[in-house]
């Protein structure tokens, strides 16, 4: 059962090769058409040096009735020095004309494989964007630029290269074996005598060197991942001076690569060595037969040697196709590695896409859900939000409070329960449409590697001035702007690292807020900022009332205290909700919230009322 799967399996990968070739098709053809042409001239080199030398021992030149047809002239005026001569310049116009479809075919066969591979990093890319958040959530950020940049690579290098390459290494040997056994067909299966000995070598190689292959290339993801993590995270690893622990584990992963890399070449080098000893017995074969001959008159001088240089050049091609099947080994890993990309479904496209904006009015039913079904987050989730209305959702970490704004966005979607958007179910909604009605401020926004304005643009890409303006005034990131010297076209680094945390949170306010949208959502996305800050932008909220229904995730209450309605949840569930006022005159968790923070602050007040004026620059 096993051989017959891996029989399948080994079957549908070189069925996707072919369907990778779909449109390319021609040009292939046209490769090979030349790659043909090409093959014959260079077989007409030996055949006009077995005529030559045949024709200088043996007085009489086989081919001289065809050159003086072609040349109009009587045969007298024809000497053997200009035969020879003759028979010198079709030999380099066979090797110029042989040399000239070898430039096209690699021409043609380079732009297939090109336009190809451009096509398949376009479909890679494009289907990365609409996978689901489940599959980025499991995937390593490094691994998936390995299979995007190497894999590909090595898909390019066999489609401009390899394919042909098989064509010609057959056509050679269903050219030669003709012209052989025109001349001798007793020798002629003595020149062929070792040809499916190496073949079966080749095949032998492919099927281990396959294997070994694959094991070459998760090593190098790991090591690729491990690369790009700790790239993206340098400041934390040097926050902890964990320098030595990284560069420890980035050996780690280097040696594995290189242990199956080494692998790899000693299996390659036993079939170089194993393949080049076949080729050289074989030829040492023929020119020993082919001797015996000659010294029992059964074949003349030039047929010996037409003999030694078509058998070499068939036996190297036949030998190279060890190269031909551990460049399709490589090839059949890399694009098995690509389909497991491929072959994840993306997100629904097909669903319902309203031709008015949302209102934004949003009932949570009976909500129950969960990242895998053994640990559900959250469960019964009950509530209703009205258009315009500002809402506060607070509770400790983990109690769900994200995962609701997540599945609101259509980041996952949920099995149990009802979400609606407008009275319409959100899985029947557009992904597109709901994401376009909502602004979201991440817990941990994110920066693009490009200047402010650009940042700014991605909410809006069509932004006036006044509109950009105003938006960085109410997030109150405008001072911050004007202290760059570029202004709006300063460059803010990868992931925004020349930002202030505080700074990237306002700065991705304000690229929310620019899409004017219908539903704002701010995932504890005042949390780095200060006090005065704070409230400026919240004042700025407030001026916005009205114009988008706003949820608000936060842990101060100063952030929550002015929503028309504060949510608490705990372990998943909604456990209270009302006003401030309404909450914290009754017991539970809120009012213990606002104890807690009330006595905080009045201890803190008490200790800098206390503190000398030295302790207080101290500090």
């Amino acid at each position: 059962m096993s051989t017959i799967n891996n029989k399948e399996h080994r079957h549908g990968r070189f069925s996707a090769l072919w369907r990778l070739t779909r449109g390319q098709r021609l040009r292939y053809l046209a490769a090979m058409i030349a790659m043909s042409v090409g093959v014959g001239f260079s077989f007409a080199i030996p055949m006009i040096s077995k005529w030559s030398i045949d024709g200088i021992i043996e007085g009489e030149f086989a081919w001289v009735e065809l050159v003086t047809a072609l040349i109009g002239i009587d045969r007298a005026s024809l000497t053997d020095t200009v035969l020879l001569v003759l028979a010198g310049v079709a030999v380099i116009s066979a090797t110029m004309m042989s040399g000239l479809f070898t430039y096209l075919r690699s021409r043609w066969a380079a732009m297939a494989s090109q336009s190809i591979v451009r096509t398949l990093r376009d479909r890679l890319y494009t289907h990365l964007e609409n996978l689901p958040a489940r599959f980025h959530d499991q995937a390593e950020t490094g691994d998936l630029i390995q299979r995007c940049t190497s894999d590909v690579e090595t898909i390019r290098k066999f489609l401009a290269g390899q394919i042909i390459e098989v064509c010609r290494a057959l056509t050679m040997v269903l050219t030669a074996a003709p012209l052989l056994f025109s001349m001798h067909s007793g020798l002629a299966m003595i020149s062929l005598a070792l040809m499916p000995v190496i073949f079966l070598y080749a095949y032998v190689f492919y099927l281990k060197v396959q294997h070994q292959f694959q094991k070459r290339d998760e090593a190098e993801a790991a090591m690729s991942a491990r690369l790009q993590e700790n790239l993206t995270g340098i400041r934390v690893v040097r926050a902890f001076a964990r320098q030595q622990y990284e560069i420890t584990e980035f050996g780690t992963r280097n040696r594995s690569f290189r242990d199956h890399n080494m692998r790899l070449n000693i299996i390659m080098a036993l079939f170089w060595s194993g393949s080049d000893i076949l080729t050289f017995v074989q030829s040492g074969i023929t020119l020993i037969a082919g001797a015996w001959l000659l010294i029992h008159g059964e074949i003349t001088v030039g047929t010996l040697v037409a003999f030694i240089s078509l058998t070499g050049m068939v036996i190297w091609p036949i030998r190279q196709l060890g190269r031909v099947l551990q460049d399709v080994g490589k090839a059949t890993v890399a694009l098995g590695r690509l389909n497991h990309i491929l072959e994840e479904p993306e997100e629904s496209s097909h669903e319902a896409y309203p031709s008015q904006p949302a209102s934004g009015e949003i009932r949570f039913t009976g909500l129950n859900f969960g990242y895998n079904e053994a640990e559900p987050v959250v469960h019964d989730i009950d509530l209703s939000i009205n258009p315009g209305e500002t809402i506060a959702i607070l509770g400790p970490p983990g109690c769900g409070k994200t995962t609701l704004v997540q599945l609101l966005l259509r980041l996952y979607d949920y099995q149990n329960g009802s979400i609606t958007l407008d009275n319409q179910e959100l899985t029947e909604l557009a992904r597109k449409y709901v994401r376009q009605n909502i602004g979201m401020v991440m817990q941990e926004p994110f920066l693009y590697s490009r200047s402010i304005g650009g940042n700014l643009r991605i909410g809006k890409q069509d932004a006036t001035d006044d509109e950009i303006e105003q938006v960085i005034h109410e997030a109150a990131i405008d001072t911050s702007i004007r202290r760059f010297s570029k202004g709006l076209a300063a460059m803010v680094g990868e992931r925004g690292v020349t930002l202030s945390g505080g700074q990237r949170q306002r700065l991705a306010l304000a690229r929310a807020l620019i899409r004017d949208p219908s539903i704002l959502i701010l995932d504890d996305s005042l949390s780095a900022v200060d006090t005065q800050t704070e409230r400026h932008i919240l004042a700025a909220l407030r001026e916005r009332k009205g114009r988008a229904t706003t949820i608000m995730i936060a842990h101060r209450l100063s952030t929550v205290a002015d929503a028309d309605r504060i949510v608490l949840m705990e372990a998943g569930r909604i456990v209270q909700q009302g006003t401030h006022d309404e909450l914290r005159t009754v017991d539970g968790p809120y009012r213990d919230l606002c104890d807690l923070q009330t006595s905080f602050e009045t201890s803190l007040a008490a200790d800098l009322a206390s503190a000398t004026p030295e302790d207080v620059t101290d500090v």
